[in-house]
C-alpha cells in the first residue's frame, strides 16, 4: 500500500481541519463589520447589504464552524462571496489580486467544496445518535 493510499484513512480530519480553520477566518470578517474586533477601517453603521452579509458570515461561520447544517449554509455562504466579488472586488480591476477580491474566491471555492463533500469529522452533522 502507497504512502497516499494510507493517507486516505485521514481525509475526514483534513476536511474538518479546512472547514474548522475556513470558517475561523470568515467569522472575523463578519466580527469585523459588525463589532469592529479585529479593528477595521469601517466605522459608522453599516448599509442594510453590508449588514445582511455580517450576519451571513457571523453566524453561517459559526455553523459551519461546528459542522451543523453543513451543506445547506456552505451553499448560501458561497453565494455571498460570489456576489460580494462581483458586486465590490470585479468592478475595480479584472485581477483578483489587484482588486483585493482573492479571499472571497476562495471563501466562495471552499464553500462550494464544503457543500459537495459535507463536513468530515468533529462535526455536528456526523454525530450519531444515541
Amino acid at each position: 500500500m502507497s504512502t497516499f493510499e494510507r493517507l486516505s484513512a485521514y481525509r475526514p480530519y483534513g476536511l474538518a481541519a479546512l472547514r474548522i480553520i475556513t470558517a475561523l477566518l470568515f467569522i472575523e470578517h463578519g466580527t469585523m463589520k459588525l463589532f469592529g474586533f479585529p479593528a477595521s477601517q469601517m466605522s459608522g453603521s453599516l448599509p442594510p447589504l453590508m449588514l445582511f452579509a455580517a450576519l451571513l458570515e457571523l453566524v453561517g461561520g459559526i455553523l459551519i464552524l461546528i459542522g451543523l447544517l453543513t451543506r445547506p449554509v456552505a451553499f448560501l455562504l458561497a453565494g455571498e462571496m460570489a456576489v460580494a466579488y462581483f458586486m465590490a472586488h470585479a468592478p475595480n480591476s479584472f485581477f483578483p489580486a489587484v482588486n483585493q477580491g482573492d479571499a472571497a474566491i476562495l471563501f466562495c471555492f471552499v464553500f462550494l467544496y464544503l457543500f459537495f463533500s459535507g463536513p468530515g469529522a468533529f462535526s455536528v452533522d456526523n454525530r450519531k445518535a444515541a
